[in-house]
């Protein structure tokens, strides 16, 4: 550093630093700067994406709901399923453990009491297709595949 600008940074520090930045701005840009410029825009482009595709999926009424779930199952296919019987009986199987509650909906939620052993509520019922979320307060609490129930139990 010139003793110019040590002299400018006792005087006036914000200058001198002004003065610093305004400088690199002016250079041209190295290959490394553009590659990580380049890496910057493409996860930027991924990003959008990925929110443009998460778009897609779209809040389903309390008439969407009871017309899509009775005789159907939803599961992640690995740790849980919901079996939603015709008559308002859940069959709710996750990590080893059964219950048995009752299902409804109610002001366009799909309320669920799985039984003691597991956890219930209502959720709001977001849909892509077959692909599934149940949200509280906005936050995704279950995502899975909507699909007819199997017999396997």
């Amino acid at each position: 550093m010139s003793n110019l600008c040590l002299d400018e940074l006792i005087r006036n520090l914000g200058e001198c630093r002004i003065q610093r930045v305004q400088r690199a701005y002016t250079k041209p840009m190295t290959k490394k700067g553009k590659a990580c410029w380049t890496l910057a825009f493409v996860a930027a482009m991924a990003w959008v994406s990925e929110v443009a595709a998460a778009e897609k999926f779209r809040k389903l009424s309390g008439t969407q709901i009871a017309a899509r779930f009775p005789g159907m199952e939803l599961t992640d296919d690995v740790h849980w399923r919901d079996v939603y019987e015709r008559n308002g009986t859940p069959r709710a199987y996750g990590m080893g453990r059964k219950g048995i509650g009752k299902w409804r909906v109610e002001k366009g939620q799909l309320c669920v009491d799985r039984g003691k052993q597991l956890d219930g509520g209502c959720y709001d019922v977001w849909s892509d297709g077959d692909k599934v979320e149940l949200r509280q307060d906005s936050t995704m609490q279950f995502e899975g595949t909507l699909q007819k129930a199997s017999d396997g139990r």
